[in-house]
């Protein structure tokens, strides 16, 4: 609380002898007028009206004005510019209904400076409820407001922190889940961080997507992350194994049927589409379907509709499609396999899978991902791997990928007594070379099949390739696809023209 120094301690001392008894005291005896300049307060009355007519010696001191600067309104005076209007706004607010006033200030003090004070008034009525005299006093709460703006610079720090260490765990997260964790997707190598970053572009879109890769690379753990990343991630996400279902049960499995369908069909079926409507449907080995099913399926791609197995009502559908193989769908379409229109459909955006062997640099985080995970189920602890097993896992070309290292892995656990992790080199045989792991028989006996097939054609047509009378038209295939097939299988198409 301000005190005044001693001179004009006695200027006010004078002052208040002089003017006291006519307009201060308010009838009040000595001892009461005594408790009241007392107070560790500003105290002060009011008339009905809401203009002050008394105050104590503490407030008087305060302000250092004379007793007639205060009387009235005067007191709107010493009050902050910024706090003024809303001051006198509340006051006259309960003038007019009687209401207890209360309101925080900065009022100005005798040696210039503003303090925050809190004012509160009460009225004084008589047996009928009419107010007689408002009652007031001003208590300095400065010291409070400068502990509660340092209290909330220091909500304000901590609000600032807190938000740069969400900002920074977020790109954390992005950066952990883009280069070793993406949805259970574990590895940092160059191969790698290129499918992840097609994988981040493509997944706020709802364009198809076609992921081709070897057996075991991943394929449904980059479908899985692509819905995830979607703006239909909170839709289901359906998978359904093409090449696991008969092909007489396909449609059924993907589009329904009605009953009656079907003998001893006693119910009508939802398929996999519309279970998966306004979410995402993973359709794994495509290359497996049979023919009349790639044909429904373009329709659906097209039209975004189908119809139930039996059933002649169109049925509207709003499904993401992601398709996987491990097939070269380019040779299976030259082979009369797969229709190219539909290839077309669903390779809008390819990711190609690497294999294993092309991310050997990812091995030892896969490994003790994989440990930790089977030591964990089993409980056991496993500290350490073996240089000599690490060289050995590093060395071997995994055909069967992560699928292959995984089952290594879990089988090793299984087997392992002691702290010190080490696999067996007869689970992994040596003949599992490179030239073994190339493109499978089959599709080598179907490329060449493939190529003999545009030979032949071209040998009729003596090399001509457009036209009615071109191969294009009797291979019944664009030109444009024939012209690529041809460069792609090195075929010279000009010595056919001599023949």
């Amino acid at each position: 609380m301000y005190a005044p120094n001693k001179e004009t301690q006695a200027r006010l001392s004078a002052q208040w002898s002089r003017i006291r008894p006519k307009s201060t005291t308010n009838g009040l005896g000595t001892d009461e007028q005594l408790v009241i300049d007392t107070i560790p307060a500003l105290i002060f009355t009011a008339l009905p009206d809401g203009s002050l007519d008394f105050f104590n010696r503490r407030l008087v001191e305060y302000t250092g004005r004379k007793l007639e600067g205060l009387v009235g309104w005067q007191w709107t005076t010493d009050i902050h510019p910024d706090d003024v209007d809303r001051t006198v706004d509340r006051w006259r607010a309960c003038l007019e209904t009687g209401e207890p006033f209360e309101a925080e200030a900065r009022v100005l003090r005798s040696d210039g400076d503003f303090r925050w004070f809190l004012n509160r008034c009460v009225p004084l009525r008589n047996k009928q409820g009419a107010i007689l005299k408002w009652y007031g006093a001003s208590v300095d709460i400065e010291d409070r407001k400068r502990a509660e703006d340092a209290l909330g610079q220091a909500f304000q720090k901590i609000r600032a922190l807190k938000d740069q260490l969400q900002r920074e765990n977020i790109a954390l997260r992005d950066e952990i889940g883009q280069m070793s964790m993406f949805e259970e997707i574990i590895g940092a190598s160059a191969p790698l961080k290129m499918v992840l970053g097609r994988v981040a572009k493509v997944a706020p879109t709802d364009s198809t997507v076609l992921i081709s890769g070897e057996t075991g690379t991943g394929k449904e753990l980059i479908a899985r992350a692509i819905h995830k990343r979607s703006s239909r991630s909170a839709r289901p996400f359906v998978k359904v194994s093409c090449g696991a279902i008969p092909h007489s049960l396909i449609a059924s499995e993907l589009f329904g049927h009605e009953k009656g369908a079907f003998t001893g069909v006693l119910r009508q079926r939802l398929g996999r589409f519309e279970l998966a409507d306004e979410g995402t449907i993973f359709l794994d080995e495509i290359g497996e379907l049979a023919a009349e099913t790639q044909v429904a399926l373009l329709r659906v791609l097209q039209e975004r509709e189908f119809e139930r197995v039996g059933g002649n009502q169109p049925i509207p559908v709003d499904v993401r499609v992601i398709a996987a193989t491990n097939r070269d769908l380019k040779a299976a379409i030259t082979s009369g396999d797969f229709r190219s229109d539909l290839f077309y459909r669903i390779n809008v955006f390819p990711i190609e899978l690497p294999p294993l062997r092309e991310r050997k640099e990812d091995i030892p985080m896969l490994i003790k991902y994989f440990i930790d995970r089977y030591a964990r189920k089993a409980g056991k602890r496993i500290s350490n791997i073996s240089t000599k097993t690490l060289q050995l896992l590093r060395s071997y070309p995994w055909p069967g990928n992560i699928r292959e290292l995984q089952n290594v892995i879990e089988r090793s656990v299984i087997l392992s007594d002691s702290e010190e992790f080490s696999v067996e080199e007869n689970w992994l045989p040596r003949q599992a070379n490179l030239a073994s792991l190339g493109e499978p028989p089959l599709s080598k006996r179907l490329t060449a099949e493939a190529k003999a097939v545009i030979e032949a054609a071209l040998a009729q047509t003596k090399g001509r390739i457009s036209g009615p009378n071109g191969a294009a038209a009797k291979l019944g295939t664009p030109p444009s696809t024939l012209e690529s097939k041809i460069k792609s299988f090195k075929i010279d198409k000009y010595r056919f023209k001599s023949l």
